[in-house]
């Protein structure tokens, strides 16, 4: 069985980017060039959210399941520039060729991650495979909407209908996991203003290992575990986190419940 790399982004404005494109006075500081760069998306959306080509990222949290593993973590250190994390990630499907799951990948992280590499020159030819050079690629990729090499289970779960998308968190406390913790995507630039990355980082742990769980939930649904697999999967997972230091996977835990309802 391939690995699984379930992932999830936190990123901020591409302060850089909107300085390029807006011709914004040298004068102004990061914070007013976004605040004037939200206003004008405000004006024509009505939100807002920078579209995916105008955000940088700053942290991407993975639990990689294989074999008797488990593991999560961030990627790259605190401190390292957003090339090197992109680069690792690439890397990783280029090591491992994982069956990639996210919560919204399609719609937003991977898109961001286009650009990004896009931006910094970063090379991902096992990513973007769609069959010519290798034959197990042309009906499964990562890139088809379709294909199962990257679930996108927002996406998969409201069987491709914007109206029914569920919100990670909400979905995840349904079902008797923990939910964000912490903070929430607002507030992951004013964080980042405040020099708080290693709570980004926490928070984006948090929401990728909801993430996995929603994903165990729904490999038992499809029939891929039984309620003793899917029982021993999730006794994995506390079991590992248990092992981790940090506050954020002790409020983890304690916001965890024992009795999650099982169908």
């Amino acid at each position: 069985m391939p690995a699984t790399l379930v992932f999830d982004l936190e990123t901020i404005p591409d302060v850089a980017g909107l300085r390029a494109i807006f011709g914004a006075d040298p004068a102004l500081d990061d914070a007013a060039v976004v605040e004037m760069a939200q206003q004008l998306r405000r004006q024509a959306t009505g939100h807002d959210f920078l579209p995916q080509h105008l955000q940088r990222v700053v942290a991407i949290s993975c639990v990689l399941r294989e074999g008797e593993s488990f593991r999560v973590w961030s990627l790259g250190r605190p401190e390292d520039p957003e090339p090197e994390l992109i680069r690792r990630f690439f890397e990783g499907v280029e090591r491992y060729t994982p069956q990639l799951v996210s919560w919204n990948g399609g719609g937003f992280d991977l898109p961001v991650l286009h650009y990004r590499a896009m931006k910094h020159g970063i090379s991902a030819g096992r990513y973007w495979e769609t069959g010519d050079e290798d034959r197990d690629f042309r009906y499964n990729n990562y890139i088809s909407r379709y294909h199962q090499r990257h679930l996108d289970l927002m996406d998969l779960l409201a069987l491709y209908q914007p109206r029914a998308y569920a919100p990670l968190d909400q979905l995840a406390r349904i079902c008797g996991f923990p939910g964000k913790l912490g903070m929430d995507g607002s507030q992951v630039w004013p964080a980042w203003q405040r020099g708080e990355i290693g709570a980004i980082r926490d928070y984006c742990e948090t929401d990728v290992v909801n993430t996995y769980l929603v994903f165990l939930r729904f490999q038992q649904m499809r029939g891929q575990l039984t309620p003793a697999g899917y029982a021993a999967e999730t006794t994995l997972v506390r079991e590992r986190l248990a092992e981790l230091p940090g506050p954020h996977w002790r409020e983890f835990l304690g916001q965890w419940s024992a009795d999650e309802p099982v169908a």
